[in-house]
């Protein structure tokens, strides 16, 4: 039987479906020299958060690793212009097909953004944050970005207002994002040693001159301390971003996560570089790599226990609408949401939104009986899996049809969501299945089991070749990862 969709993705409140798991008869024993990330990685354990705290989070898909599986947001491109230049950076537009931050298919006004808030937030109920996060600098274009602020709070209270920055401009405008209620700021911040900030940076335009190097990086730096420091005092949340830059800033960002804590950031997103060539980028061009996952996972735990990271991170366009991990930005072009009537209504949202709570509690529950009777073993070994989820918290998507798989870190105590990786789609109507079969085993050689909804006979057959447990389930995560760990790896 085809189980129901998780109530996160569905128009309306329905009840929390009965979840059950089941496993292959088909799964082989991983074997003991194959898989694993064979790490002992920091717990990200942060100091504990009030309930005040949580309150604001709650239904924060960024913000918040538990409600990315329920909350969806959607950015609005407004802001064309920037005042510096990055080298990982190169703002082209009409690129539907890319997924990385400064890139649009087309600016709107303040007035159409509102509108294409209002239609999508009747479309997608669970829609409940609004960013503006380029394609340039929201601080860079202060009156587009704060007229549509304007709108969107008079018109859709319920629905958080998020602005992301470089900084520069933050400290001239704090006093008017607390005015307008925007309670979440997100800063790009790569370093706190301008020698190495000339490293990311060639230029900052400030105050109607242009400065080149270290001068202008100095500048930029002097302004994010600032601003960060007025976030905490005017009691904005404000999560930090960081570009990992292999041999550039990889071993600075311990460094610059400290300097963020004690200003009062609350969260630190530590992403990958995304430099390839076909982007245009200075980076990309002069053939600066990204980090592999192992790479980045080793800095985000440097850089863990002290305050909370964010690993769920999808590094979104800045048009980007729908739940974290997929883009549904092309039903909403501005030739098609301009048709359509804004069907916003408060009461439905907020129907649907008690439905997800609902769902949201079913799923605590389930992963509370499955941390229950749970002993820490002494040095149990950390071994990866990789999940296919359509979210909800839940294994429910068909193997051949994940784009994506979110890793978790598994012992004798937790599963811990450590990231994603991103593939390419196996079922393709028989073009290049075996190809992308051959690059999913790659990118997730180092885990020990995939969990999905359904795995056909082939790929199933070439992952357990590989090393790979295969496991078919429908439940949540936590309690398939321990099922697996407990079967597979403590009896080992």
């Amino acid at each position: 039987m085809t189980p129901p969709p998780p109530t996160a993705l569905a128009s309306a409140p329905t009840a929390t479906p009965e979840l059950d798991i089941t496993l292959t008869k088909t799964q082989t024993k991983v074997k003991k020299s194959g898989g694993g990330c064979g790490c002992t990685s920091k717990s990200d354990t942060a100091p504990a958060i009030s309930e005040s705290m949580q309150a604001r989070i709650e239904k924060h898909p960024c913000y918040s690793e538990e409600a990315h599986h329920h909350y969806a947001r959607m950015h609005v491109a407004v802001a064309p212009a920037c005042n510096i230049q990055c080298n990982y950076c190169n703002r082209k537009y009409d690129c539907a097909n890319e997924s990385r931050p400064g890139v649009v298919s087309e600016l709107l006004t303040p007035e159409e953004a509102a509108h294409k808030v209002l239609v999508v937030a009747g479309k997608i109920p669970q829609m409940t944050v609004l960013g503006i996060a380029g394609p340039g600098d929201p601080l860079a274009n202060p009156e587009k970005t704060f007229r549509t602020f304007e709108l969107i709070a008079e018109q859709a209270p319920d629905i958080k207002l998020c602005l992301s920055t470089n900084g520069l401009m933050l400290p001239d405008y704090v006093d008017r994002i607390k005015a307008l209620n925007v309670d979440h700021v997100t800063i790009t911040l790569n370093m706190v040693d301008p020698a190495i900030g000339e490293k990311i940076y060639p230029w900052v335009h400030y105050r109607r001159k242009r400065y080149r190097g270290i001068e202008g990086v100095k500048i930029l730096h002097e302004r994010q301390m600032e601003g960060l420091e007025a976030l905490q005092e005017a009691d904005i949340l404000c999560k930090v971003n960081s570009v990992l830059i292999p041999g550039v800033n990889d071993e600075h960002l311990p460094e610059v996560n400290a300097a963020i804590r004690e200003r009062g950031a609350f969260l630190h997103n530590i992403m990958p570089l995304i430099s390839a060539p076909e982007h245009g980028t200075y980076f990309g061009l002069n053939g600066q790599r990204g980090p592999n996952p192992k790479e980045l996972k080793a800095v985000q735990d440097k850089c863990a226990g002290n305050m909370k990271l964010m690993r769920h991170c999808r590094q979104c366009r800045a048009d980007a609408v729908g739940l974290l991990g997929e883009d549904r930005s092309q039903e909403f072009t501005k030739e098609k949401f301009m048709e359509m009537s804004a069907d916003y209504s408060l009461e439905t949202r907020q129907a649907v939104h008690i439905g997800i709570e609902q769902n949201r509690a079913a799923v605590a529950e389930k992963k509370q009986a499955a941390a229950t009777g749970t002993h820490a073993v002494a040095d149990s070994p950390k071994v990866l899996v990789a999940v296919a989820t359509k979210g909800g918290g839940l294994v429910n998507q068909h193997f051949g049809h994940a784009r994506e798989f979110m890793i978790y870190e598994v012992d004798a105590t937790e599963a811990k969501f450590i990231g994603h990786r991103k593939v390419a789609d196996y079922c393709q109507g028989g073009y290049g299945e075996e190809a992308a079969l051959e690059g999913i085993i790659s990118t997730v050689a180092d885990c020990k089991a995939v969990l999905a909804a359904k795995v056909g006979p082939c790929p199933q057959k070439e992952l357990q070749k590989a090393g790979l447990t295969v496991v078919e389930a429908y439940d949540v995560i936590e309690t398939v990862a321990r099922h697996f760990y407990d079967e597979h790896v403590l009896t080992a």
